[in-house]
């Protein structure tokens, strides 16, 4: 049996398929299928299963979503207007409403809202996107209870509206929390540490005020909003943790901090069940007050440094956010008027004021500018912009103004896409995080279980007080230790590398494809779009029948490419209006993948492409007009070939430019040990001029989509790491099938969605910039790993007294705690560093 359910709360394909996973373990159900569009699962099932028990599975799994009949979707949808207010209310309070861990502890999970993972128990991170939370609220600075969604004057005073100031991000919250429970720690824990460092003092002052028995008391009362309030949260986590045994960083700060401070409260009201070798002089119980509450507060402290930390690895996203405008000008029937930018539809025209962002994507429809696009390619240098050219969002404008036509707003827009790309490779794994993951797994028992050894060590073998000793240490070491370290080794270098790569104009579907892109042995290119510049264009038109006069030849040329969207087609229709000359219709049109189009004009059989589109017809093809074309071949010139009736009777000429910056990329590659091989659909004498010019490895001419695949796969199976770098539709198989597809951002959405990176600015020169950003990102991975592991396999020996028979060294828990906190610090301010290298 089959039912279909409504799902609500998820918001990203993280969630699509942990709903997935969940609901497919519940007894019963034998198949899950999630929709994420239209927010509904369906469901096979052995037996029926009660909703009940989906929606309890889905509940006890800590997920925030809602689960009923689709039957009843209808019921909610009639609230709307409620429930659209309520999210509406809710995003302004928190954000984007899109929270996820940033150790990635269930892989692209997401959150509606803020909290803790349910796994390390990590403060989620806030995702920064361009979403409706950006909608910009206009108010009256005089009555500011007045609020419009747009601009006008004030109904009360006639005052000009101005904007709102926005809400503090989530992120900005939970630090501005943490600063002000960490002062308060601070100042209660500070009394408490010199009360007990005055024990150390000769005839100490202290206990002329009063006796040892009474300063505890303090410093127990002083203990109670340290440990109840301010780092109550640590506890809470590690409850939490061990309640569904998803041990972590506070299962080892809940215990070692509860245990001395249970500890010190039982020995201060029950002191004679301990032994003497706990006892001070005046016969009470050593008390660890001091220590309980400054590791606390130490680990807040580093809680503090995280969080401020955390909010500096998505300043890419964040000043990437910085570009998207939240006002435009759009054009009416002559008049221009001022509107919110999420009010743009497509087609409308609108004005761009010289210095003003671009605010939607679109195309010049009248005058001409230069347009900084540095933030979104990575390159300096404006480029000349004039009728016809596209111009994308967040770009800015230079000291001119133009108009020009919406054709992608909202989420559409390149800059909300890169957006959303980065977000998502952040939050993906990549394969080295395995090692991590594994360790990670078995870290805290294995902790727990060297701190009960220490414990057992140091009480039977230890000098006296014995069990002082074996107390103390068992605490550091519980302290010392840091997974979190280990977990946040790659994902901080993740978060800033793809971050990194953005504002150079490199985007990173996935980490795992960062990760690949290092080990890359070969790279595929395609010609056209790749290393030309993509926008062919016809040098001439030989004619090679004495009866068709060129015209006539141009009106076939024209009348079959007019219903043909490849760039060499667009180029012969160009050609032939300049001509002057108008198609005709054409009847039976097809398109041959690859080889040309084919169709009928004015009853006229008509064939158009290269050679490989007349190898299996009977069509008059003489070697003298296969002569004259390969002599423009070996110039690097594309020639396709018409035929009318079965008979050749004219060549086009086609040609285009190579990119400026193909072949210094060529050479920057092969100083990486990169093998470049050219795959074009083009001739066998085009392809070698073009070959021999940028100084490329190999080639193949007149390859078909199936044969750029099958090459692909080829070379992989000779045990080489292929990367396919291409632009067009019939690239996508490769793309897909590579190890690293490399879409160019100026070709086909078919492209760009089968490659794992898309260079924005679409030149060869990216395909450096990510083959170094991989390089640089999976060394500081390394260095991260490298710190973490070592700081664990030291720290925790010496926090056990291995040093202490030979030098006499032992570490104090409260030492531990502030190594312990700079460790997660040291593994993300290394990250940073991603930020500053260079990926030119």
């Amino acid at each position: 049996m089959k039912h279909t359910y409504s799902v609500q709360g998820m918001s990203c394909q993280g969630c699509k398929n942990h709903v997935e996973k969940v609901l497919g373990e519940v007894k019963n159900v034998s198949k899950v299928t999630v929709d994420l569009e239209k927010a509904s699962a369906t469901i096979e099932m052995n037996e029926h299963v009660p909703i009940e028990t989906l929606q309890e599975a889905l509940k006890k799994d800590g997920g925030h979503y809602s689960f009923y009949p689709k039957e009843e979707a209808h019921t909610a949808s009639c609230c709307g207007n409620h429930s659209e207010k309520t999210s509406k209310e809710k995003r302004k309070k928190q954000g984007t409403g899109v929270f996820y861990c940033p150790m990635h502890c269930e892989g692209d999970k997401t959150y509606n809202e803020p909290g803790d993972c349910p796994v390390c128990g990590m403060d989620l991170v806030e995702e920064q996107s361009i979403s409706s939370s950006k909608e910009t609220v206009y108010t009256c600075p005089m009555h500011p209870e007045v609020e419009k969604d747009e601009p006008g004057d004030c109904p009360i005073c006639g005052m000009e509206l101005v904007p709102k100031a926005p809400d503090v991000s989530a992120e900005e919250k939970n630090y501005r929390a943490l600063k002000r429970k960490f002062w308060i720690a601070l100042a209660f824990t500070l009394p408490i540490f010199l009360i007990a460092m005055s024990e150390m003092l000769h005839n100490n002052p202290l206990y002329g005020i009063a006796d040892l028995k009474y300063w505890n008391w303090i410093q127990f009362s002083l203990s109670i909003p340290v440990v109840f309030y301010a780092t109550w949260m640590f506890f809470e986590r590690a409850y939490k943790s061990i309640k569904t045994w998803n041990l972590n960083m506070f299962t080892l700060i809940g215990i070692g901090a509860g245990i001395a401070w249970i500890f010190s409260v039982v020995g201060m009201l029950f002191p004679n069940i301990f032994p003497d070798q706990f006892k001070t002089e005046s016969g009470t119980v050593h008390v660890y007050f001091e220590s309980a509450t400054v590791i606390l507060t130490l680990v807040l402290f580093g809680q503090l440094l995280e969080a401020r930390a955390h909010s500096k690895t998505n300043s890419a996203v964040k000043e990437l956010l910085k570009l998207a405008p939240n006002k435009a000008i759009r054009v009416v029937d002559g008049n221009e008027e001022e509107i919110a930018i999420e009010k743009i539809n497509i087609g409308d025209i609108l004005r761009v004021k010289p210095g003003d962002k671009i605010p939607v994507d679109g195309k010049v429809t009248e005058g001409e500018s230069s347009i900084d696009e540095s933030m979104i390619t990575g390159e300096p240098v404006p480029v000349e912009k004039q009728k016809g050219d596209t111009v994308n969002s967040g770009t800015i404008n230079g000291n001119q103004s133009f108009l020009m036509e919406a054709e992608k707003v909202g989420s559409d827009t390149l800059l909300s896409q890169i957006v959303t790309m980065v977000n998502n490779a952040s939050r993906s794994k990549a394969p080295i995080q395995k090692l991590a993951d594994k360790v990670s797994a078995y870290f805290v028992p294995i902790v727990v279980l060297i701190s009960l050894v220490t414990f057992i060590v140091w009480a039977i073998w230890g000098p006296s007080p014995a069990y002082v000793y074996a107390l103390v240490n068992a605490i550091a070491v519980l302290i010392i230790a840091c997974p979190c370290a280990l977990g946040l080794a790659t994902p901080m270098s993740v978060m800033v590398g793809v971050g990194k790569g953005a504002k150079s104009g490199v985007l990173i579907k996935n980490a795992e494809a960062l990760e690949t892109m290092l080990k890359v042995t070969t790279l595929i290119v395609d010609k056209t779009g790749t290393l030309t510049e993509g926008k062919p264009t016809v040098e001439k038109v030989v004619v090679t029948e004495k009866d068709i006069p060129e015209e006539e030849a141009l009106k076939y040329l024209v009348s079959i490419n007019s219903n043909s969207e490849h760039p060499l087609a667009n180029a012969t229709v160009t050609y032939g209006k300049e001509k002057g000359i108008k198609p005709e219709s054409t009847k039976d049109f097809n398109s041959v993948t690859g080889k040309g189009v084919e169709g009928t004009v004015n009853g006229k059989k008509v064939k158009l492409g290269n050679q490989k589109l007349f190898e299996n017809a009977s069509v008059n093809f003489s070697e003298s007009i296969q002569k004259e074309a390969s002599d423009y071949q070996a110039q690097g010139k594309t020639i396709s070939y018409l035929a009318v009736d079965d008979n050749v009777v004219a060549f086009v000429v086609i040609s285009d430019k190579i990119k400026e910056s193909s072949k210094k990329a060529i050479q920057q590659l092969h100083k990486k040990g990169i093998e470049v091989i050219m795959l074009t659909g083009d001739n066998e004498n085009t392809a070698k001029a073009i070959a021999n010019e940028l100084g490329i490895d190999g080639f193949k001419a007149q390859m078909l989509p199936e044969d750029k695949l099958n090459e692909v796969e080829r070379l992989q199976n000779e045990g080489k790491t292929v990367a396919m770098a291409g632009d067009g539709i019939n690239d996508a198989p490769a793309l897909a099938k590579s190890n690293v597809g490399i879409a160019m951002g100026t070709g086909t959405d078919v492209a760009i969605e089968s490659a794992a990176i898309t260079l924005v600015k679409g030149d060869m020169h990216g395909i450096v910039k990510a083959r170094t950003l991989s390089e640089k990102v999976m060394k500081n991975i390394k260095q991260n790993l490298f710190f973490a592991l070592i700081y664990n396999t030291l720290g925790i020996p010496v926090a056990a007294g291995v040093l202490f028979p030979v030098f006499g060294l032992l570490l104090s828990p409260m030492i531990a705690a502030l190594a312990m906190s700079f460790s997660s610090v040291s593994v993300i301010a290394n990250a940073l560093r991603l930020r500053t290298v260079a990926v030119e």
